[in-house]
């Protein structure tokens, strides 16, 4: 039920009732749907991602100290513990920075939760529905708390999918657990001591150890909970709590207010690029103005972006010299959108940063900020050799919430991230699988098929 006016001592407890007590009934179709397409999308990340260099080096240093082989490396053919499998599959979903974002806060929702349930389901048997409402309670509780702290919490240098991502795991693997608002609690007090995620790892392989840890911490919280490992009641509102300690401010309404009435995940979206989502505006108007004026790139004599202040906080990378640091350089993701007329993973790869033409195109790209600029939105204006100038107002990227990407797109997009890996009768049967989400009797079948 919603939630009004709670005391500011009893926060953490309102969200742990509310965790522990939904019901699947009372979640709206919409939201289903919507959790069903959040589902799909960190899969094919997943998948997709799970033979980049990173993960073969996290599996090479890890593989010797886990424990039984309960849980699969999508993607792959190994096999870990539990806690083992969330922290690497994690890390797979979130290397190509191609997962879900919910724009508000910029957490990537999906790698932490669906990592950290995913790895369970593999561990004890649960139903497609019982998964999917610990999925959408995850998401929420989440995505509440990022709410609560925004942008505050992101400006002083915490990686949000990290310290929130953490707790959402908590909250579904406590969800399938059945734990009781006590227990619950207890769950949240040892999420809130393990937060994970500093804004400088960001352009190398540790940005998405982020999510892994969290959906590993969130999974270790609940299990420790349910065996009745105590922790404070109050790990959100507290003096020396979550909120107090990691932000210079809070609203705890944001975590309360209609609670159960209205869903975080309907504000969740998708990337149709693989990188921070902040640049998104600028390579969709790019390969805009690439696709109708078919230039070649000794033709433009310059590129000028006008963009939101975070592009430059974020991606102002100008001389990216790997593919993680390219996924946050506006200069690189604009000269690559312009000369190849995409975003997707191989424009982010070693190879597109490294490559000659790029490079130079890069060099005559201009990035200016104006806090008039909304975050999905971009201007972009080219000036060619001719002395002819093209100009472009993007409002809204596509990919986000005011233009999202459709079922069809977002299949096109799996296909494009599972094919070479699993197969196209794999890759199609996986999609069939995550439509019929809800109805599955065992969730692990996806992961049967998923690995190698």
């Amino acid at each position: 039920m919603p939630q009004s006016q709670p005391s500011s001592t009893e926060i953490t407890q309102i969200l742990a009732r509310y965790v522990a007590e939904s019901n699947f009934e009372d979640i709206p179709q919409p939201v289903r749907e919507e959790a069903i397409r959040t589902f799909l999308n960190w899969l094919g990340c997943a998948v997709g991602g799970s033979h980049h260099e990173t993960l073969d080096i996290a599996i090479a240093a890890l593989a010797p100290f886990s424990g039984p082989a309960q849980a699969s490396i999508l993607g792959r053919n190994e096999k870990f513990d539990i806690l083992h499998a969330a922290l690497l599959n994690g890390i797979s979903s979130h290397v190509f920075d191609f997962d879900d974002t919910h724009l508000r806060t910029v957490i990537h929702p999906a790698g932490p939760v669906v990592s950290a349930l995913v790895a369970y389901a593999e561990y004890a048997p649960v139903t497609g529905k019982d998964f999917l409402h610990a999925l959408i309670l995850g998401i929420e509780v989440e995505c509440r708390l990022g709410n609560s702290v925004t942008p505050e919490h992101y400006d002083v240098g915490w990686h949000i999918t990290g310290t929130t991502g953490v707790w959402g795991a908590a909250a579904a693997i406590g969800k399938l657990l059945s734990l009781d608002t006590e227990r619950m609690a207890w769950a949240f007090g040892l999420a809130a001591t393990q937060p994970v995620g500093l804004r400088e790892m960001f352009g190398t392989m540790t940005k998405s150890f982020h999510p892994g840890r969290a959906a590993q911490n969130g999974l270790t919280s609940a299990l420790l909970a349910a065996r009745g490992y105590t922790s404070s009641h109050q790990a959100i509102e507290a003096k020396r709590g979550w909120a107090n300690v990691l932000s210079t401010r809070h609203d705890y309404a944001e975590i309360t207010e209609n609670l159960g009435s209205t869903f975080e995940i309907l504000r969740n979206s998708y990337k149709p690029f693989a990188c921070g989502i902040v640049i998104h505006p600028t390579i969709d108007g790019c390969i805009q103005i690439r696709n109708q004026e078919t230039l070649a790139a000794d033709q433009i004599q310059s590129v000028d972006v006008l963009v939101h202040p975070l592009v430059l906080e974020l991606t102002g990378k100008l001389t990216p010299q790997t593919g993680l640091e390219g996924k946050f350089s506006v200069y690189h993701a604009a000269a690559a959108a312009l000369i190849e007329g995409d975003g997707g993973e191989e424009q982010f790869s070693d190879r597109a940063v490294q490559d000659a033409g790029i490079i130079a195109l890069r060099g005559r790209v201009k990035a200016v900020s104006s806090t008039s600029i909304a975050s999905d939105e971009a201007r972009i204006s080219i000036t060619l050799t001719d002395g002819r100038v093209i100009a472009l107002h993007v409002p809204h990227a596509i990919g986000s919430v005011a233009r999202p990407m459709s079922n069809s797109e977002l299949e096109n997009k799996f296909r494009g991230l599972t094919t070479s890996i699993v197969g196209a009768e794999k890759t199609a049967e996986l999609i069939e699988l995550c439509w019929k989400l809800e109805s599955l009797e065992a969730v692990s079948q996806i992961a049967t098929v998923a690995s190698l």
